[in-house]
């Protein structure tokens, strides 16, 4: 869905201080810790260690997959994210804090839930090795809904992304990676310059 607002974009995969402040300096809106298995993936405690780095504005967001109930539990009690991040069809068993917002992941390749949720993420069949979602697809449920794109984003490819989805944010992990699980703080300001340019440019035309 089309909006006038400044390009919503999200780190994820956050492993090190260095990673929180490079996002923080950037003054991206969300940070994402990832709790499935993965080079990127952290404890709830370590978690809540490097969020408290993050300045209040940032949003903390919680990635799982398939997360037992207890697991999430957990990572809500000890975390105590914004948004709590899992495939839209692990919700239907989940029972998630009334106060933690939900955002659901769509994958292409599956079917898609109806009605769409307000605000989604949409990525490939797998997460976090720089796969590509198909932006054709993510391109019409951006015309229904707000759609956060995700897979195989980078500096280099954002721009196109957004041009070809007009997506209501952004969300990247290997791509400002300098080896798996360890972000690059350049590479961090690199993206965010280029995806902030790039909805700028889009807003013009």
């Amino acid at each position: 869905m089309a909006t006038l607002e400044p390009m919503w974009i999200k780190i994820c995969g956050i492993t090190s201080a260095d990673a929180v402040s490079a996002a923080a300096a950037a003054e991206v809106n969300a940070i994402g810790f990832v709790f499935a298995p993965s080079p990127r993936q952290v404890t709830p405690g370590q978690a809540a260690q490097l969020a408290a780095l993050a300045p209040a504005g940032i949003l903390r967001v919680a990635v799982t997959q398939h997360p037992l109930q207890m697991k999430v539990d957990e990572i809500c009690r000890i975390l105590k994210p914004d948004y709590f991040q899992t495939d839209v069809e692990d919700l239907r068993e989940l029972r998630i804090p009334a106060h933690v917002k939900v955002l659901p992941v769509v994958r292409f390749g599956r079917k898609t839930p109806h009605p769409l949720p307000l605000r989604m993420l949409f990525e490939g069949p797998s997460s976090g090795i720089g796969e590509l979602a198909d932006w054709g697809r993510a391109a019409e449920l951006a015309r229904q809904t707000e759609v956060i794109l995700a897979g195989g984003l980078s500096a280099h490819n954002v721009a196109e992304a957004i041009a070809a989805v007009r997506p209501f944010g952004v969300d990247v992990s290997s791509g400002v990676e300098g080896e798996p699980g360890v972000k690059d703080p350049a590479k961090i300001h690199e993206f965010v310059r280029a995806a902030r340019a790039a909805s700028t440019r889009g807003q013009q035309i």
